[in-house]
């Protein structure tokens, strides 16, 4: 389907003798490897992007409580070693 990195860059001639495509050539390669990428990209259907959105929103608020009992916990420490 698309050439592996390693094979888009340098062929096997090419890659003995030190030879590179040409600056246009490598752009076309680097497009036509692009458009080959998102063309497997698969979107989601909308359950599953309020099931993703939901994930998401549970793990930030979950991340955040724990900073702030963190922050809390440690600024307790501060005031206990610094005083008031």
């Amino acid at each position: 389907m698309s050439e592996s990195p390693a094979e888009a860059v340098h062929d096997g001639a090419g890659a003995r003798e030190g030879k590179r495509r040409n600056v246009f050539a490598r752009i076309a390669l680097f497009v036509r490897q692009v458009v080959g990428e998102l063309r497997k990209v698969v979107t989601p259907t909308r359950s599953e992007l309020i099931n993703y959105t939901i994930v998401v929103l549970v793990f930030v608020t979950v991340v955040m409580l724990f900073v702030t009992a963190l922050d809390y916990v440690i600024g307790l420490g501060v005031l206990a070693v610094f005083g008031d």
